[in-house]
Parts: C-alpha cells; structure tokens; sequence
C-alpha cells in the first residue's frame, strides 16, 4: 500500500512538473505577451488575487508593459493599459474581440442567457441593442417631452427630500449621499420602463437588493477560476445572486402581467395615446407579440434587470465619488458653485439642456469619471485569433482593458492622481465615445460602448448640479478632523468602500 501510495504521488508530482514546463515552453512559442511565470494548476492567482484587481492588473503592467499575459486557473488572461493598445483592442480588432465569458455569478436564476452584457454579438444581442439606443437610450427619446418631465419630477422629487433633512435642526444627522442618489436614479429608470412611480418601501428594497446583487457581481469565485468544479457553486455565490435577482424579476413581472391585463381590456396598445411616448415595457411588449424569439419574458425581465441594477449602480457611484473631491477641493467647489448661479440663477431646477451651459460642471464630471472610472476593467472574449502591437492574442482567450490604469497614465495626464477638472478645459477636448482618442474612455468604446451613455451625460451632471445649486454641503466633525475614507470597493461598478455621509443645509 506504501509503495502504490508513493508511486501515485510521485506520478502525481510528475504531471504538475509536466504542465509548468510545458506552459513555459508554449509561452515562448505562441508569442503571447510578456507575465510573470505562472504556478502550477492556479496559475497567476497569487499575481493578481485582491479586492481591487485594477490595482493589481495596473502594478504588473508597470513591470511587463502595457500587454500583459497571465492565466488564472485554466484561463488564459490578456490585460490591456494603455491607450494604443486599447485602441487596437477596442477599434482595431474589435470585430474579433468582442464576445463576453460571464461570470459564474451571472448564471444565477439562468441570467447570463439573456444578458446584453453576456450575450455574444448576434441576432438576439443586436436586437436588444437597438430596442435599448432606439427606444429608451436615444438621444431623442431622453430629450423628448415625456422624459424630460420624468428627469424633472426626479430631481425635484429628491430637492424635497433633502430640504427636509436640512431643515430638521433637531435631526442633525449627515445624509448618504450615493442613497440620495439611488433613490433618484431608481424612480427616474422606473418611470421610464413602465411609467409609474415606486412606492417608499419598494425602493427601501430595490436599494438592499442592488447593494447585494453588484457585491455578489464580481465577488471573487472558484468557479470562474477552476470551470470543472462551477457547477458546485462553492461558495455559494451564484445562489446568493439567483436570490437578488429574482426580488426584482419578481417586481418587473407585476408589471409586465399588469400591462397585458391592460391591454386585454383595452383590446391592444395598453392605452397609449402617443405614440413617441410609449416606454420601454410597451416596445418589448409590441416585439413580443410580432416574434416570441427576440422577444419573451425571460428576455424582457433579463434586459429590464441589467438596465435597471446598472443604471441604480453606476449613476450614484459617480456622484458620490463627485461629492467627496468637491467636499476636499474648497475652492474647486467655490468655483463650480459660482458656475451654476451665474447660469442657473433662481432656477427651481437644472435641466438636462442646462448642462451644455455649464463646462466647469461638466469638466468635474468628467475629471470623477476619469479620476474613479466607474468600470474600472472592461472584459472581453478573443473571437479569433489576432496580433497586436507584434504578440498574439489566441482565441477563446480573455481580453480585460484596464480602463482605470489608462486613466492613471503618467504619459497622458499630468498628476494623474490629483482631482484637476481644470484639465478639461484647458487641454485637447475630450468626449465619452472613444472614436478617435483612447485616453479617456469611462464608457469603453466599440460594439460594446455603454448603452446608458446618453443617460449618464445627461443626468449625471444634472444631478450634481441640483445638489449643489440649491444646498450647502460640507463633511461632518469626524471626517473634517482624521479626513475623509477615499478607499475603493468593486462589484458591478467601483464605488466608495464607506458611503459618504455629509452635512447638508439650505441656501
């Protein structure tokens, strides 16, 4: 037994010796781009292994370059972080790399096979697509009447709540400002998919289940590493996300059945008058019954979830991150407050057409998104096989753009670790789409550019002009005395790891 014993383990040790050696060997020969040497079995997990793997992914560029090859488990992992290469990742070859490798997580409650983030470019991921740029992402329908009253009543909604906290001498308590913002994001969004509004206790939910489901989003997993063992869930993560997304396929489905129940009684159209003004529940509703393959239930609850959880996440991470450099930075803040009472004046509310009015706020907003790219890492699957800048990129390989190192290049912005907004306006002008220029790109570029890009540059600003305009805000006793939590935590989006709480009084 001894002997059999020993010899399965010296067996053992020989296969392990085998693989790193052949690893070693077919690195050298496949031209992949320069790593650090992977282990046995895990690979480069201990390289990169942290709670903010954009920090890591950034420190092995600055020692192999801006190409960097590293396996994880079984995978084998290209990392992008400069704007050349990010150009030939996003641009260049975008046609051959564009396909996506979910997250275990994902696999939840069967979302991954019906999520435009997930979903493979094709017929369904094309249709999805236009139904979201066309039907409630366009320039046009975000700028049409319906909308706008939406966007209104949003902001003016969220004046009121904060009026009241700051009028309440005896309350004195600081307000969260990211949940100041979810609120407002979440009622915006779901008055735009279903037009009604969320009731008190719904949107006290929505902001638990949000706040779990973008945690659990890109949560460290096993399974992602060691595909043979996922279907285990080990750590219990894809159940956990099953659970989360499930509160809210629960919620679109009363909407979903309350609008059919609609439409019966009406005999069709669900009532709508106009036309231009149908939201989003109704377009899917319409496709559904022209074609049950582009469009069902499972496909409209997956595409209203992903819009929603993403829309609720990324928006207030913006602002909160905003808040806490403007409460840092006096005399930027000083600055943009000046900004907004010239143009806005007495104004009861910034409008989404107010913004190009007011560069300073939109150049503190694009210095935030730079500064804190909101989706620090941008994954992307090798369709084919193809060269960039003189290495090979395999296919089925997995291709991550480092959106947050970019940002960070030396080469490009001077301080690139100061909160300069004044960068935006003095230098080369800088838009979202990454057309052309790829060293500010916070909303990625190519067939993947962010859906919710129009939204974002509308309401962002909008938002945290409103903020500012009519309200005083500055850091509690606590944090004015041992400064402020600047620490990052990544799930769907990078946002603060304390929420930032702040005083606020009326002007």
């Amino acid at each position: 037994m001894a002997f059999f014993l020993l010899a399965c383990t010296t067996s053992l040790l020989l296969i392990v010796l085998s693989s790193y050696i052949y690893q070693l060997v077919e690195r050298t020969r496949s031209r992949l781009p320069p790593g650090p040497v992977p282990l046995p079995i895990i690979g480069n997990l201990l390289d990169v292994a942290s709670k903010l793997p954009h920090r890591s992914l950034w420190r092995l560029a600055e020692r192999y370059g801006p190409l960097v090859s590293i396996r994880i488990g079984t995978a084998v992992v290209v990392v992008v972080s400069s704007p050349s290469a990010a150009r030939e990742v996003l641009k260049t070859h975008n046609g051959s790399i564009t396909g996506r490798r979910p997250p275990d997580a994902w696999n939840g409650a069967g979302h991954a096979t019906n999520s435009l983030f997930t979903l493979c470019p094709g017929r369904r991921w094309r249709e999805l697509r236009r139904i979201g740029a066309e039907h409630l992402l366009s320039p046009r329908r975000l700028d049409g009447h319906g909308l706008r009253h939406a966007m209104r009543a949003a902001l003016l909604d969220m004046r009121r709540r904060i009026s009241k906290s700051a009028t309440d001498a005896a309350a004195a308590k600081p307000v969260e400002v990211g949940g100041v913002a979810f609120e407002t994001m979440a009622e915006l969004m779901w008055r735009a998919m279903f037009s009604c509004g969320l009731d008190a206790a719904t949107l006290r939910e929505l902001h638990g289940v949000a706040r779990e489901a973008v945690r659990l989003a890109l949560t460290p997993n096993i399974s992602d590493f060691f595909p043979a063992v996922a279907a285990m869930d080990l750590q219990g993560v894809r159940r956990g996300m099953a659970k989360q997304v499930g509160k809210v396929y629960e919620l679109i489905d009363q909407e979903i059945d309350k609008r059919r129940r609609a439409r019966e009684e009406t005999g069709g159209g669900g009532g709508i008058v106009d036309e231009q003004e149908v939201d989003l529940l109704g377009v899917m509703l319409d496709m559904w019954e022209v074609d049950e393959e582009v469009m069902n239930r499972d496909i409209m609850r997956t595409f209203l979830t992903d819009l929603f959880l993403a829309t609720v996440d990324s928006s207030p991470s913006t602002i909160e991150w905003a808040m806490a450099e403007l409460l840092q930075n006096p005399e930027t803040m000083k600055k943009l407050k000046e900004e907004l009472n010239s143009v806005l004046g007495s104004k009861e509310c910034i409008e989404c057409s107010d913004v190009d009015s007011v560069p300073y706020l939109q150049a503190v907003v694009k210095e935030t998104l730079r500064l804190h790219s909101v989706v620090p890492l941008v994954p992307n699957k090798a369709e084919d096989t193809v060269e960039i800048q003189g290495h090979i990129i395999p296919e089925g390989s997995n291709v991550i753009v480092n959106l947050w190192a970019i940002h960070q290049n030396g080469e490009v912005w001077t301080d690139p670790c100061k909160f300069i907004p004044e960068r935006f306006l003095e230098c080369k002008e800088f838009n979202y789409q990454g057309t052309d220029d790829f060293d500010f790109v916070p909303f990625s570029a190519g067939r993947r550019l962010c859906l919710g890009l129009p939204l974002a540059t509308r309401m962002v600003p909008a938002l945290l002009g409103s903020l500012l305009h009519h309200f005083e805000w500055t850091l509690p006793q606590e944090a004015m005395e041992n400064g402020l939590d600047m620490s990052e935590k990544l799930g769907l989006t990078l946002c603060m790891a304390t929420p930032l709480q702040a005083m606020v009084k009326g002007m």
